[in-house]
């Protein structure tokens, strides 16, 4: 990079060229919404046959085209933003050396060399020379920079000084330049698609690489952001994003796609689209991992040698330790995909019998304990009447996720049957981890379940109560707070008991969940004997119960873990809550559709009191 070079770059033309970018982002994305939930959505809502089908196969592998170009572009342009940024600095240094080069009366050439006039005191009659400096190369040692200065302080003429001055800071400008230039072109060629028709794992991977090459090289860039709260405060984080510009948003969301999908307090429509970039980029890794861990299957079996004789049993074999080792890593990695794939599939659901479009509002794949966190909406939540949140209990697993997002699909349509032409988003939300399922004791089982202890819900709760925060928050910067619209909390048996650890965390009486109603399905208890303890107001507190083994779950919440009369269950009527009619016959059957326990929740969810049937 030379003088001539970075007086004439503007790095307003990158920051153009990084708006097209961003607008040719923004159209893609404008048309895989379409592409997914208006012609897609129609499709399904309307037609069937193989026609249709063939339509919808063509129609997915376009949004995913789509998608890929809307991420793609927005990195480009938070690429080409960071570099203009790095530029201008460079160029303010320069321009700045040379302003005061020319205040001071030296003359700049086109090398960055300094001229300096004559100057100081007389030595023999003379005033001294003037000459000319060439410009340093950067930052210098220790031991030039005392050279350095020693000679300045030996040189008669003081312009000598100014000139060494101004030639550095020149020297450094160009050098900064340079760097930029070398660091960013790399990155900026390396932003390039595959030259074919198909968005493949490799493309997602490759995604995944050049956020994390284009984040490194934008450090600088990112400094300049406004930061986001410390302590994640969803007011404060709400407050911020509002503050922040069309192209600071789309910088955080391509260069911190994890971090902004995490975030409570953001609009559901702004974690969807940075969790869309998550899920796609994790299914590839976990494509990637297991097709590698697939070429390192060890022996599968080996010969039994008969504990008596100590001799091989001919034509037995045994499972060799390394195999069961190896498979148990597989079954965990096609879980994770599968879990990542049924989240796929809601997508790819939309417009079915009506049901909305989906929100991932959180996503990871590795979650916080056993397993991965997802939180995913039926129809946009910030804008909705009523919204249902769903909390699963006991051992939810990202790999068989596809049970709760059922239930909240269902629990959608049953309530906007309800909704009376209001709009209705129901929430299934697992960002905690919940207690396994107990094992025989053939599989590794215990004599105690997970879910007869406290600590899961414990440290669960007070981040539903952080997620229920954001999610008010949210409403509010959507909305204009205006209308924080209807909202049910639903637990489903562990899941009431970390809903009535949320309540605690919040330091009841001085805080209380904000929600308008609370329904405990099944639960073995929710920390309180009251549900005035847990600040849920009289009337607002539903409860259903089930037969079979839910009775045994009932009993082994009340009783095994030891904690007596402190602990009363809902459906007793000294909680306090409305014990609606339940027909489940088991402690899974109260999403059953057609079911009585399913009317009722979705008419509480529905704001219908009046035609929920109580005992």
């Amino acid at each position: 990079m030379d003088l001539a070079t970075l007086k004439a770059l503007k790095p307003s033309e990158y920051q153009e060229a990084a708006d097209g970018y961003q607008a040719t982002s923004d159209t893609a994305s404008a048309a895989k919404d379409t592409v997914e939930n208006g012609i897609s959505a129609a499709i399904r809502n309307k037609l069937e046959g193989k026609a249709a089908e063939a339509a919808l196969r063509e129609l997915k592998e376009l949004g995913k085209n789509l998608h890929y170009v809307q991420t793609e572009c927005a990195l480009v342009s938070t690429a080409l933003n960071a570099f203009a940024f790095d530029m201008a600095a460079a160029k303010r240094k320069l321009e700045a050396a040379l302003a005061d080069a020319e205040a001071a009366g030296c003359k700049v050439g086109a090398d960055g060399s300094v001229t300096f006039p004559a100057g100081g005191k007389e030595v023999d009659g003379k005033v001294p020379e003037g000459g000319t400096v060439r410009p340093g190369t950067g930052p210098k040692d220790p031991t030039a920079s005392a050279l350095e200065r020693q000679a300045v302080n030996m040189h008669p003429n003081p312009n000598f000084g100014k000139a060494v001055e101004f030639a550095d800071r020149i020297g450094d400008a160009l050098k900064e330049a340079t760097d930029a230039d070398a660091k960013w072109a790399p990155k900026l060629r390396a932003l390039k698609a595959d030259d074919d028709l198909v968005v493949s794992n490799r493309d997602w991977s490759d995604v995944k690489s050049d956020a994390g090459e284009v984040a490194k090289g934008a450090d600088a860039y990112a400094r300049s952001l406004p930061k986001p709260p410390k302590d994640g405060d969803p007011a404060e984080v709400a407050e911020w994003w509002s503050n922040l510009s069309d192209e600071q948003k789309a910088a955080y969301i391509s260069l911190h796609p994890d971090s902004i999908g995490a975030m409570d307090g953001l609009p559901a429509a702004v974690r969807d689209e940075a969790n869309r970039v998550v899920l796609a980029e994790s299914r590839a890794e976990y494509q990637d991992k297991l097709d590698a861990w697939m070429k390192k299957e060890p022996e599968h079996y080996r010969p039994y040698i008969s504990p008596i004789t100590g001799l091989e049993v001919k034509g037995a074999v045994v499972e060799t330790e390394e195999w069961k080792e190896w498979n148990k890593k597989r079954k965990d990695l096609e879980g994770r995909i599968n879990g990542m794939d049924v989240i796929q599939d809601r997508f790819d659901r939309t417009g079915t019998d009506g049901l909305p479009e989906a929100y991932l509002i959180g996503f990871s794949p590795e979650g916080k304990g056993h397993d991965g966190k997802v939180i995913i909406a039926n129809g946009n939540p910030d804008t909705a009447d009523h919204t249902g949140i769903y909390v699963p209990g006991t051992g939810t697993l990202l790999q068989d996720i596809g049970k709760d997002i059922g239930r909240g699909e269902t629990l959608w349509h049953e309530s906007n049957r309800f909704a009376q032409g209001q709009t209705v988003s129901t929430i299934t939300w697992f960002d905690y981890d919940a207690p396994l399922q107990a094992q025989p004791f053939e599989k590794g089982g215990g004599l105690f379940p997970e879910a007869m202890f406290d600590k899961y819900a414990e440290k669960g709760g007070p981040g539903l109560s952080h997620y229920l925060d954001g999610n008010l928050e949210a409403r509010r910067s959507v909305s204009g707070n205006t209308d924080l619209g209807h909202i049910t909390l639903t637990g489903h048996s562990y899941g009431t008991t970390l809903i009535g650890d949320a309540a605690k965390s919040r330091g009841w009486p001085e805080g209380a969940l904000p929600v308008d109603d609370v329904i405990a399905v099944g639960s073995p208890g929710m920390q309180a004997k009251h549900a005035a303890d847990l600040g849920i107001p009289q009337g607002h507190m539903w409860a259903e119960k089930g037969g079979g083994n839910d009775a045994a779950v009932r009993i082994g919440g009340k009783y095994l873990a030891g904690l007596g009369d402190d602990w009363t269950i809902p459906t007793d009527p000294e909680f306090g809550a409305n014990i609606m009619e339940s027909d489940a016959e088991d402690h899974g059957a109260f999403w059953d559709e057609g079911s009585t326990s399913l009317r009722n929740q979705a008419l509480v969810i529905a704001g219908q009191y009046d035609k929920v049937t109580l005992e």
